[in-house]
């Protein structure tokens, strides 16, 4: 039997929630493309409750006890004799979210002798040392797809909330003020606009095809080239490197992986690249960017506007400059945790525990670290090292 050891966030500060905000979720059986949304064989929660706090337990509990496993949840994950680290020793099985991350590192892993298996309950697995878990053959899966469409709409709203000055304004009507020229002195159409993403995977060609309407022009920069029909259809314009795009855009937004090629790409220098007052959207991963880099483009107005919701460390210390830089558009880690978003990927995260209890492959697409080295999504992802 296993030890499943599962980091999820805290519970809603007024508790959890006895009623919702809506009776039920639309039904989606599968994602642009055709890959199938999960597939259990049967789940233990209702789609569209809250599943990813400490209490919702991702909907596990009777499934993994009723055949004899042992399941630890937690949101208690950093610091000298926290309980993730208390209970890692003896775990089979890690579960984490990339919005609380259970920082799988070398150390961490080493000391965790029974480690067999480390989900992602969503998608993006840097917080786990792949190389580590390469070398003491750890397999690492992740629930490709489930929420990047969530993570696309917000990247969306992220930037009709910088371009047309949202926040601001809605502040101003909080507030009980009614002075136009405040909010619209930084307010612009989206329309016409140069938008450019950095990737164009899963999440990165979502946003291309939502922004299309928009009548914007749209580029992109990938380590793998779309195909020649889709480019023609969107009308993209791709460019060899990241260095090669944001020189010509108003609008970048980052939805990369983070590995060795792109952890800290959008330091001083491609920053000091950028067009004078252009806009900059991160919901990949906090490290992809230099914090201190951004902070004083925002101040010297280089940049006009930062938004996402990736941090690093998560959560953020109180004092992190994002807290109280200009003109930003920061979240928390929320764009792939939708309630929505929450019940794929908990569906997700059970299909991977059956298959692996029952000694089938899990799905290529689930796969990031397999039998000493990177597999599926992760071997056309992710590269380790550095």
């Amino acid at each position: 039997m296993a030890k499943v050891l599962c980091v999820l966030y805290d519970d809603p500060t007024g508790g959890y929630p006895a009623s919702y905000a809506r009776d039920d979720l639309p039904v989606i059986d599968h994602y642009p493309g055709g890959q199938t949304t999960p597939t259990p064989e049967a789940i233990d929660f209702t789609p569209g409750h809250l599943l990813g706090s400490v209490s919702g337990e991702l909907g596990l509990r009777r499934f993994l006890e009723a055949a004899g496993h042992t399941l630890v949840v937690t949101s208690d994950k950093e610091g000298a004799g926290s309980v993730f680290d208390r209970e890692l020793p003896d775990a089979d099985i890690v579960i984490s979210q990339p919005f609380w991350p259970a920082y799988l590192t070398a150390d961490r892993i080493a000391a965790a002798k029974n480690l067999k298996l480390a989900v992602t309950a969503g998608i993006g697995s840097d917080h786990v040392d792949l190389g580590a878990a390469i070398a003491h053959g750890v397999t690492v899966a992740e629930v490709t797809y489930c929420n990047s469409i969530s993570v696309a709409e917000h990247v969306v709203m992220s930037i009709l909330a910088l371009v047309r000055n949202y926040l601001p304004s809605h502040r101003v009507a909080v507030e009980g003020g009614w002075n136009i020229a405040d909010c619209v002195a930084r307010s612009y159409d989206l329309e016409g606009m140069q938008v450019g993403t950095v990737a164009a995977g899963r999440i990165g060609l979502a946003v291309l095809r939502r922004l299309a309407p928009f009548d914007v022009a749209l580029h992109y920069t990938d380590r793998h080239r779309l195909p020649r029909a889709v480019e023609e259809e969107l009308g993209l314009t791709f460019h060899e490197s990241a260095a090669d795009m944001v020189p010509h855009c108003d609008v970048v937004t980052v939805n990369a992986p983070l590995h060795p090629e792109t952890e800290g790409l959008f330091g001083d220098e491609l920053l000091g690249t950028m067009k004078r007052g252009a806009y900059l959207i991160n919901t990949a991963r906090a490290r992809i960017v230099d914090r201190d880099a951004v902070d004083r483009a925002l101040r010297d107005g280089r940049l006009a506007g930062y938004a996402g919701d990736v941090w690093f460390p998560q959560p953020a210390p109180a004092d992190h400059p994002w807290r109280s830089m200009p003109h930003h558009g920061m979240t928390p880690h929320i764009s792939g945790s939708s309630l929505s978003a929450q019940a794929r990927y908990a569906a997700g995260t059970r299909e991977i525990l059956e298959s692996w209890f029952a000694g089938r492959p899990i799905r290529e697409e689930y796969l990031i670290v397999d039998g000493g080295a990177l597999a599926g999504a992760g071997a056309h992802s992710y590269s380790v090292g550095g």
